[in-house]
């Protein structure tokens, strides 16, 4: 059994006027503002940590990243009991055809929200197993004594035409006419080391600060709250999502 000590944020940032992000903390969910909680698995047999950064224009970007999470939550919290890693793959696999097909329908079917979509990045906790996925560009680091390093692999492309220093091609997500969305998946229960931090962000924080910033805060054992306002500190040009969370053994 572990101990998760967890801070969250969402912040709207200086240029947009609404946040299209939402973070998934354990059972909180967060937009335009701060959390933080500590749990122990011993209480609780499955749960979600996950961001989700929508698209879309007007509002529905928020639309699809809030019903991305809301379902998400659902679907961990209905899962049967036993799945074995294979097994609990494919439900995944399962539910990300369904979220999408949702998704997609709501944006056929209202004109404010057309094309609306949204990334996923979390860790899941079932069956006594920690897995992380991922769709689209949001992204999840570990921090292991020190060193930063990015454990998903970003679904996008750089925009050579655009110029701004960070615009990128999001090539995979939930929603926004995708009909072949996939999602990473990875059991990291034996990978995880007592002293590692992690942290799921949207790219409005590493769009605004490199990854060695991002490490020097980490190290300084900020809060994701802090880690949100030194990206909106540079510019701060989307909204920027962030959680970061520890994984400590029961003693």
């Amino acid at each position: 059994m572990s101990r998760i000590v967890l801070t969250a944020a969402s912040r709207i940032g200086c240029v947009r006027s609404n946040n299209e992000d939402m973070v998934l903390a354990y059972n909180q969910f967060v937009r335009s503002d701060a959390y933080e909680t500590e749990f122990m698995t011993e209480n609780c047999d499955r749960f979600a940590i996950a961001l989700a950064d929508g698209m879309g224009g007007h509002n529905a970007g928020e639309v699809a990243s809030e019903d991305t999470l809301v379902n998400l939550k659902f679907f961990i919290s209905d899962l049967p009991m036993g799945l074995n890693p294979d097994e609990f793959h494919l439900m995944i696999n399962e539910w990300l055809k369904s979220i999408n097909q949702i998704i997609n329908s709501k944006g056929t079917e209202d004109e404010s929200l057309r094309e609306m979509g949204t990334t996923l990045v979390g860790v899941l906790y079932y069956n006594r197993r920690y897995y992380w996925i991922n769709c689209g560009d949001s992204r999840l680091y570990r921090l292991r004594q020190g060193h930063l390093t990015q454990l998903t692999i970003d679904h996008s492309l750089i925009n050579p035409h655009s110029a701004k220093q960070h615009c990128s091609i999001v090539t995979n997500c939930i929603g926004a006419g995708c009909k072949t969305s996939y999602i990473d998946f990875y059991d990291m229960t034996e990978d995880i080391q007592p002293d590692d931090a992690y942290l799921l962000c949207s790219d409005g924080l590493n769009d605004m600060i490199s990854d060695e910033a991002i490490e020097g805060l980490m190290n300084k054992q900020s809060s994701a709250n802090a880690l949100c306002e030194a990206a909106i500190a540079e510019g701060g040009f989307d909204n920027v999502s962030t959680c970061i969370f520890h994984i400590y053994p029961s003693n």
